[in-house]
Protein backbone atom coordinates (compact mmCIF):
# COMPACT_ATOMS: atom_id res chain seq x y z
CA UNK A 1 0.00 0.00 0.00
CA UNK A 2 2.78 2.32 1.03
CA UNK A 3 3.76 2.39 -3.08
CA UNK A 4 0.53 3.20 -4.52
CA UNK A 5 0.13 6.15 -1.40
CA UNK A 6 3.37 7.51 -3.09
CA UNK A 7 2.85 6.71 -6.46
CA UNK A 8 -0.84 8.95 -5.96
CA UNK A 9 0.60 11.26 -4.21
CA UNK A 10 3.51 12.16 -6.76
CA UNK A 11 1.49 11.99 -9.29
CA UNK A 12 -1.61 14.90 -8.12
CA UNK A 13 0.97 16.91 -6.04
CA UNK A 14 3.13 17.15 -9.38
CA UNK A 15 0.55 19.14 -10.33
CA UNK A 16 1.25 22.45 -7.84
CA UNK A 17 3.03 25.05 -9.41
CA UNK A 18 2.73 24.18 -13.08
CA UNK A 19 0.08 27.37 -13.23
CA UNK A 20 -1.97 29.39 -11.74
CA UNK A 21 -5.17 27.94 -13.03
CA UNK A 22 -3.82 24.10 -11.58
CA UNK A 23 -3.10 26.19 -8.09
CA UNK A 24 -6.30 27.86 -7.92
CA UNK A 25 -8.29 24.33 -8.82
CA UNK A 26 -6.59 22.75 -5.94
CA UNK A 27 -6.65 25.63 -3.61
CA UNK A 28 -10.32 25.56 -4.47
CA UNK A 29 -10.82 22.03 -4.08
CA UNK A 30 -9.13 21.89 -0.93
CA UNK A 31 -10.27 25.23 1.09
CA UNK A 32 -13.57 26.62 -0.86
CA UNK A 33 -15.18 22.88 -1.41
CA UNK A 34 -16.02 22.62 1.92
CA UNK A 35 -17.82 25.85 2.49
CA UNK A 36 -20.07 25.42 -0.49
CA UNK A 37 -21.05 22.01 0.80
CA UNK A 38 -21.75 23.84 3.79
CA UNK A 39 -23.72 26.61 2.23
CA UNK A 40 -25.49 23.93 0.12
CA UNK A 41 -27.02 22.54 3.60
CA UNK A 42 -28.30 25.54 4.56
CA UNK A 43 -29.59 25.98 1.25
CA UNK A 44 -31.80 23.43 1.60
CA UNK A 45 -33.77 25.10 4.98
CA UNK A 46 -34.27 28.33 2.98
CA UNK A 47 -35.14 26.79 -0.14
CA UNK A 48 -37.90 24.82 2.74
CA UNK A 49 -39.47 28.44 3.38
CA UNK A 50 -40.72 28.70 -0.36
CA UNK A 51 -44.39 27.78 -0.74
CA UNK A 52 -43.68 24.82 -3.03
CA UNK A 53 -41.17 23.41 -0.45
CA UNK A 54 -42.59 24.07 3.18
CA UNK A 55 -43.60 20.28 3.36
CA UNK A 56 -39.62 19.57 3.62
CA UNK A 57 -38.90 22.01 6.35
CA UNK A 58 -39.05 19.39 9.32
CA UNK A 59 -36.78 17.28 7.22
CA UNK A 60 -34.46 19.35 5.70
CA UNK A 61 -33.55 21.60 9.32
CA UNK A 62 -33.38 17.69 10.90
CA UNK A 63 -31.11 16.49 7.92
CA UNK A 64 -28.60 19.56 8.62
CA UNK A 65 -28.90 18.37 12.19
CA UNK A 66 -28.11 15.26 11.62
CA UNK A 67 -25.18 16.25 9.21
CA UNK A 68 -23.58 18.33 11.49
CA UNK A 69 -24.15 15.48 14.22
CA UNK A 70 -22.46 13.10 12.08
CA UNK A 71 -19.75 15.36 10.80
CA UNK A 72 -18.95 16.14 14.29
CA UNK A 73 -18.83 12.85 15.75
CA UNK A 74 -16.12 11.71 12.51
CA UNK A 75 -14.20 14.85 12.86
CA UNK A 76 -13.97 15.64 16.71
CA UNK A 77 -14.21 12.02 18.08
CA UNK A 78 -13.69 9.48 16.06
CA UNK A 79 -10.68 10.91 13.45
CA UNK A 80 -9.14 12.73 16.77
CA UNK A 81 -9.34 9.46 18.47
CA UNK A 82 -7.04 7.66 16.16
CA UNK A 83 -4.89 10.86 15.75
CA UNK A 84 -4.44 10.14 19.01
CA UNK A 85 -2.51 6.56 19.30
CA UNK A 86 -1.52 7.12 15.84
CA UNK A 87 0.30 10.13 14.56
CA UNK A 88 1.33 10.45 10.96
CA UNK A 89 3.08 12.88 9.31
CA UNK A 90 2.26 14.36 6.41
CA UNK A 91 3.98 14.20 3.27
CA UNK A 92 5.57 17.52 3.28
CA UNK A 93 7.58 16.72 6.52
CA UNK A 94 8.90 12.92 5.59
CA UNK A 95 9.03 13.57 1.60
CA UNK A 96 11.65 15.44 -0.16
CA UNK A 97 10.29 18.01 -2.95
CA UNK A 98 6.81 17.40 -2.33
CA UNK A 99 5.25 20.75 -2.70
CA UNK A 100 3.09 22.30 -0.03
CA UNK A 101 0.39 24.90 -1.53
CA UNK A 102 -1.62 25.40 1.42
CA UNK A 103 0.01 26.19 4.63
CA UNK A 104 -0.40 23.53 7.62
CA UNK A 105 1.08 22.47 10.58
CA UNK A 106 2.65 19.34 10.87
CA UNK A 107 1.22 15.94 12.27
CA UNK A 108 -1.97 14.18 12.64
CA UNK A 109 -2.37 13.18 9.14
CA UNK A 110 -4.14 10.24 9.25
CA UNK A 111 -7.37 10.34 9.15
CA UNK A 112 -8.04 13.29 7.11
CA UNK A 113 -10.37 15.59 8.98
CA UNK A 114 -11.55 16.86 5.91
CA UNK A 115 -12.35 13.84 4.68
CA UNK A 116 -13.80 12.75 7.46
CA UNK A 117 -16.02 15.68 7.99
CA UNK A 118 -17.40 15.76 4.34
CA UNK A 119 -17.68 12.29 3.63
CA UNK A 120 -20.40 12.19 7.10
CA UNK A 121 -22.02 15.25 5.60
CA UNK A 122 -22.59 12.74 2.37
CA UNK A 123 -23.79 10.12 4.01
CA UNK A 124 -25.86 11.87 5.97
CA UNK A 125 -27.45 13.63 3.70
CA UNK A 126 -28.10 10.14 1.67
CA UNK A 127 -29.87 9.11 4.27
CA UNK A 128 -32.64 11.84 3.68
CA UNK A 129 -31.96 12.31 -0.16
CA UNK A 130 -30.07 9.22 -2.01
CA UNK A 131 -29.63 10.74 -5.10
CA UNK A 132 -28.82 14.45 -4.18
CA UNK A 133 -26.15 12.53 -2.15
CA UNK A 134 -23.90 11.46 -5.43
CA UNK A 135 -23.18 15.51 -5.63
CA UNK A 136 -21.95 15.55 -2.06
CA UNK A 137 -20.49 12.32 -2.27
CA UNK A 138 -18.46 13.80 -5.36
CA UNK A 139 -17.81 16.64 -3.53
CA UNK A 140 -16.04 14.93 -0.60
CA UNK A 141 -14.14 12.86 -3.16
CA UNK A 142 -13.01 16.48 -4.56
CA UNK A 143 -12.01 17.82 -1.60
CA UNK A 144 -9.96 15.19 -0.35
CA UNK A 145 -7.59 14.42 -4.39
CA UNK A 146 -7.36 18.42 -3.21
CA UNK A 147 -5.99 17.90 -0.25
CA UNK A 148 -3.44 15.06 -1.53
CA UNK A 149 -2.49 17.37 -4.52
CA UNK A 150 -1.56 20.33 -1.94
CA UNK A 151 0.42 17.85 -0.30
CA UNK A 152 -1.05 18.13 3.45
CA UNK A 153 -2.51 14.09 2.48
CA UNK A 154 -1.42 10.98 1.76
CA UNK A 155 -4.09 9.05 -0.17
CA UNK A 156 -4.54 6.54 2.40
CA UNK A 157 -5.41 9.34 4.86
CA UNK A 158 -8.25 10.40 2.55
CA UNK A 159 -9.51 6.95 2.11
CA UNK A 160 -9.44 7.00 6.17
CA UNK A 161 -11.35 10.20 6.33
CA UNK A 162 -13.61 8.64 4.14
CA UNK A 163 -14.42 5.55 6.21
CA UNK A 164 -14.60 7.25 9.26
CA UNK A 165 -17.09 9.55 8.22
CA UNK A 166 -19.37 7.49 6.18
CA UNK A 167 -19.52 5.20 9.60
CA UNK A 168 -20.01 7.61 11.87
CA UNK A 169 -23.21 8.88 9.72
CA UNK A 170 -24.26 5.21 9.70
CA UNK A 171 -23.43 4.49 13.22
CA UNK A 172 -25.82 7.93 14.28
CA UNK A 173 -28.60 6.24 11.77
CA UNK A 174 -28.43 3.20 13.67
CA UNK A 175 -28.37 4.35 17.21
CA UNK A 176 -31.33 6.84 15.71
CA UNK A 177 -33.40 4.07 14.81
CA UNK A 178 -32.23 1.43 17.88
CA UNK A 179 -33.54 4.09 20.03
CA UNK A 180 -35.89 5.42 17.66
CA UNK A 181 -35.68 9.00 17.77
CA UNK A 182 -37.76 10.61 15.10
CA UNK A 183 -36.92 11.40 11.89
CA UNK A 184 -38.99 12.61 9.03
CA UNK A 185 -40.01 10.00 6.91
CA UNK A 186 -38.40 9.67 3.64
CA UNK A 187 -41.27 10.65 0.02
Amino acid sequence: MNQIDLAIFLWLNSWVGISQFFDWAIWFRTVALWYIMIGTLVLFILFSFLPKFRQYLRRNVEMVIFAFASAAVARLGVAEIIRFFYNRPRPFETLEGARQLIEHSGGGSFPSGHASLSFAVAAAVYFYYPKTSILFFFAALSIGVGRVAAGLHWPSDILGGAAVGILSAWLLEFLFKKFKINKSPEN
